[in-house]
This record gives structure tokens, sequence and C-alpha cells, in this order.
């Protein structure tokens, strides 16, 4: 299993205090990925979210990935995602987007993409919409798009529904061979097995806990073997997310976390992502779930709902996703603790956690690039 880390621009309620807080939250994260690029970590992935106020203020995610392409060395960078719907970002800027990354980077680039996150993103570029599927309709006309404007030498062109654009030579080409892997935002079941069958990698940050990797299995590796990609290749590939702090000791590590304002985050994930199944009892905003006391986290480490722990238990704790079938345990930081408790967690995860389980030095993305067209 491969290791990466997730940052989105989370600003919190530190602009109550700090006119500065948006900036400081940016910069932070940059300086998270540089350290886990040191330690390391295979993957780095930056979101794109629009209007998300506190939630996500990362939006020009590929400017923050042009910047790391340069900041960094082996780690790849991949967009957590591109949104590619035409009316919120053009397609053909995108494939152009993802090859200049590609360059910039010297091949590190990983492409993901999706349809956003929930009714006041999406509304914001297409109102009057009423159906959250909507954006699905114009994901699937465009996503298989993306190879033929790389590897073309001249795009035959597109007449769709939403989009349209004709023959015309597109540039840059990607780095090296093929194109980059490509990836999907995965949410229900059936976008699991619908990736899988067009043979694109899944960023499944809707898996909360290991005992979801069955379904995930059952959806997604039961279909990636019959795959006919959209792309130069098959990227066989599942990475999941949870949020993980570790520290020298168990009692430092969840008194951190029970100070990194976890509930807030969540109450701000159904705040957003108005399409995902409210659990019961949840409260509606402004309404927020009430902080979480040291009992309480190690309630959710209990549950399999948070990585937490010294180096040992948090090896032991990865080795679970492992052994459950992911690919990939793509860390999220605790967006309230401070910037020095999150480069220790992410130091010790690269120290004593990432050496114990992935022992191949190549990435996983790159062997099945490096295989296109064999």
């Amino acid at each position: 299993m491969e290791f990466g880390l997730f940052v989105q621009g989370y600003v919190g309620k530190r602009a109550e205090t700090d006119p500065l807080a948006e900036h400081k939250a940016l910069m932070e994260e940059t300086e998270y990925v540089i350290q886990a690029d040191k330690s390391g970590f295979k993957y780095a992935w930056a979101s794109e979210h629009h209007f998300l106020e506190e939630y996500s203020h990362l939006s020009a995610n590929d400017v923050f990935l042009g910047y790391l392409a340069h900041a960094t060395d082996r780690i790849h960078l991949g967009s957590g995602i591109f949104n590619p719907l035409a009316q919120v970002n053009h397609p053909v800027k995108v494939a152009e987007k993802v090859a200049m990354l590609d360059h910039l980077s010297e091949g590190r680039h990983e492409f993901g993409s999706g349809r956003g996150a929930g009714s006041h993103e999406i509304l914001g570029f297409i109102p009057g919409v009423t159906d959250m599927n909507y954006t699905k309709e114009i994901w699937e006309e465009t996503i298989a798009e993306f190879p033929k404007m790389w590897l073309q030498e001249e795009y035959v062109g597109f007449q769709g529904k939403h989009w349209s654009l004709p023959p015309r030579k597109i540039f840059p080409k990607p780095y090296g061979k093929s194109h980059p892997a490509m990836w999907y935002a995965a949410g229900s079941p059936p976008s699991y097995a619908m990736a899988a069958r067009k043979g694109l990698g899944v960023l499944g940050f809707s898996v909360q806990k290991v005992s979801d990797m069955q379904w995930v299995l059952d959806q997604y590796k039961g279909n990636i073997g019959q795959a006919e990609p959209i792309g130069d290749y098959v990227n066989d590939n599942v990475m999941v997310t949870s949020t993980a702090v570790c520290a020298p000791t168990h009692a430092e590590a969840v008194r951190i976390a029970a100070g990194g304002g976890l509930h807030y985050l969540q109450s701000l994930v159904f705040r957003y992502h108005d399409t995902f199944p409210r659990p019961e009892g949840f409260p509606v905003w402004p309404e927020t779930l009430p902080e979480f006391t040291e009992e309480i986290i190690e309630l959710l480490i209990a549950e399999e709902l948070l990585i937490c722990g010294d180096p040992d238990e948090v090896t032991q704790q990865c080795k679970r996703w492992e052994a459950a079938g992911a690919d990939q345990l793509s860390f999220g930081m605790p967006i309230g603790i401070s910037r020095e408790d999150t480069l220790q967690s992410i130091r010790l995860i690269g120290e004593h956690v990432i050496p114990k389980i992935d022992t191949d030095p190549v990435h996983r993305t790159t062997r099945f690039r490096q295989g296109a067209g064999n």
C-alpha cells in the first residue's frame, strides 16, 4: 500500500481572529506537501472547490500544484480534483493544464477528475439545476476526450450536448510516454463500478472506515478486470482517505487530535456536501457537532474512523487498511492543530510507518504508465 497526503485550503474559524488566516493556511499546506516529499510519501492531492467558505479555499489548484512541481522532487502531485465540466473549466483548458503540470513535474502529475461538491458549489456555475445528477451527464460526455486530446497529433474535435470544439492541435502534449494516470472521485457503489469499467483509479473520499473496503472491493475490483479503458492504460487503483495524527506517545496524539477541531470540519462537510446521506441526528448547519473530547477521540480510534497514536499504533492501524485491500492511503491532517504538530505527524509517519508497509521504490501509477501500449 502506498501513502499520500490530501490538502484542501481549510481556513476554518481562524479568520475570525487572524486577518492573514487564509494566506497562512495555503502556505502551510505547501509546506506539508514539501515535508511529505522529504518523508517518503508518494502522492499529494490538492482539492478544487469554489465558494466553500472556511471548508476549502483551494480553488486554483493548478497554480498550487505548479508551485509544488518546482518545490518537490519525487512525490506525485494529483488534482483531487480538476473539475472538467465545461461550465466550470473548458475541457481543452483542463487538458492543457494537465499536460503542462506533467512537464513541470517531469511525469509526476496525477489527473483526478470529478463533478464538484454539493448544490452550493454546482449551482454557482449551473444555476437552475434541480437534479445534481445532471453533472454526471456532462462529465460522462467529456472524460473520454482527454486521452484523445493528449495523444492525437491533431485532436479530431468534438460535438456534444454541452460543449464542442473543431479539430485543433492541442499543446503541450504530456511529458514522455503516454499520459498521466486518470482517476475519478467516486462516492456511491455504482460510481466505483463505473470508474473501474472505464479503467480509472478511484479517489475514495467517501470511504469512512476499514469495513467499508468490502463494498468498495466488490464494486471496483469486481469490474476492473473487464475494463475497457478510455485512456492508454488501466489505472487499477483504490485510494482512500483518513485523518491521521502521529506523536511520540499515544497520550500526546490523543491530546493533539482532541484539539484539532474535527467536530467543526465534519459539520462543514455536511454543510456543503448536501448530496451525502446525513447521519441520523446529525445537526443541521449552523448547528455543529459538539467539540470532541479525548474520550470521543479514543472511540473514533476504536471504530477505525481515525488514525491516531504513537508510530507503532499508527503502523498497525495502517496495516488494517492494507489488509482490507486499499492500494493507497492518503491522510488529511486534523486542520485545527498547529503547524508544528502537523509536521511532526508527517515526519513520524515517514520515518516509522511508511518503510514498514511500502517497500516498492516505484510509484504504482508509474508502472502502469510505463506499461502503456504493451
